[in-house]
């Protein structure tokens, strides 16, 4: 996974800041950083609080099952 890779503090922000906006897609986090879905699900997870990771888990999963075009 992406974990080896050597991210610093502003990377790891601005890949936490992307992933939290409801605006920027996987896709682009994985142009800029080529981190996968997962990679930055596992980032998100070892991140967050518990409880902020799985509202956000929840808001991408209800997003993403309403546009077809979502992370």
């Amino acid at each position: 996974m992406g974990q080896s890779r050597d991210l610093d503090a502003a990377d790891l922000s601005a890949i936490i800041q992307m992933a939290l906006s409801d605006h920027v897609p996987f896709a682009t986090i994985e142009l800029d950083y080529g981190l996968s879905e997962k990679e930055v699900q596992a980032i998100m997870r070892r991140e967050l609080k518990p409880g902020s990771y799985r509202a956000w888990r929840k808001r991408v999963h209800d997003f993403g099952t309403r546009r077809a075009q979502y992370k």
